[in-house]
């Protein structure tokens, strides 16, 4: 089915600047059995002239796709369609990998013997100064899946991994109209509840938070994705509570936060008592984040 074991996919918007980084990357890459897919989601800069320098001089095979802007998650779902690798393996615009990433990715996906019950490998993020980005894993090897990891494990923090590619075409982001960004870890929860993941205690990945990263930006700009991410947890991970019950408290407030932010519903999200109790108790305390985020970014 696939011509490649690895898709390295790219979606990308006006990151001329830094997506060289992820070239760089690949160009050292010890294992080669892979191709370069990027998603240009309506750049205006120049973006396609450099990639198309790449595809005349790179020893590896390059396709660019430019589309109109949709956000990320629109372009994610492009690039998931055309993709010719076995495994699907996001790398941002403005990000690096050691030469070694996706030999190690491979070899470990090998070493799985059950490979339908599971659907990625996900390693570790460093920054540029080395620093680990995160917490490691219970283990050096560690099968688990992203919601137990969470409200189990209580592992947080920036990783990196590959999830097959016939397994995302199952769980397709939804692309509601108007909203140019949506959560990824919705998916990698719905995820969870069909297939295991491979953890590994390996940095493979180099993390840098630009300046232009949506953390960065007013809180208008991702309240919406917020407060849908929030929903998520507190509808279909609800069966978690008594695990992690700081954890949804958390949640109960981001969510509050981010409807009042956002000018969304309030409780006709929300699909349990449970979640619809802890948004009460937590009431007070988004309240006053509300109003400290409203006196800060008017």
């Amino acid at each position: 089915m696939y011509k490649y074991t690895f898709t390295v996919f790219t979606a990308t918007y006006n990151r001329a600047h830094t997506i060289h980084r992820v070239y760089d990357s690949l160009k050292k890459q010890t294992f080669k059995d892979f191709e370069w897919l990027i998603v240009d989601d309506g750049s205006i800069d120049n973006t396609e002239e450099i990639i198309k320098q790449w595809i005349t001089e790179a020893d590896f095979e390059i396709r660019y796709f430019k589309k109109t802007n949709g956000g990320k998650h629109t372009a994610f779902n492009v690039g998931v369609k055309m993709a010719n690798g076995y495994l699907f393996l996001p790398l941002d615009s403005d990000d690096r990998c050691i030469p070694e990433a996706l030999e190690v990715f491979n070899d470990t996906w090998d070493k799985i013997e059950d490979k339908n019950s599971f659907s990625a490998v996900t390693g570790l993020c460093r920054d540029e100064e080395g620093k680990l980005v995160g917490q490691k894993y219970p283990n050096d090897i560690f099968d688990s899946d992203s919601i137990e990891l969470k409200y189990i494990h209580k592992v947080e923090g920036e990783k990196w991994g590959f999830q097959r590619t016939d397994v995302l075409k199952e769980f397709p982001f939804p692309e509601p109209e108007g909203l140019k960004l949506y959560p990824e870890a919705v998916i990698w929860n719905k995820i969870s509840r069909n297939y295991k993941t491979r953890f590994i205690n390996q940095t493979l990945r180099i993390y840098i938070q630009g300046e232009d990263s949506y953390t960065k930006a007013p809180i208008k700009k991702f309240a919406k994705a917020s407060a849908i991410w929030h929903t998520n947890i507190l509808n279909d991970c609800i069966d978690y509570f008594w695990r992690n019950p700081l954890a949804f408290f958390k949640s109960g407030v981001h969510y509050t936060r981010f409807t009042f932010h956002s000018k969304t519903s309030f409780f006709r999200n929300l699909n349990n008592n449970l979640a619809r109790i802890i948004v009460i108790i937590a009431l007070p305390v988004a309240i006053f984040i509300y109003i400290y985020d409203y006196l800060k970014y008017k």
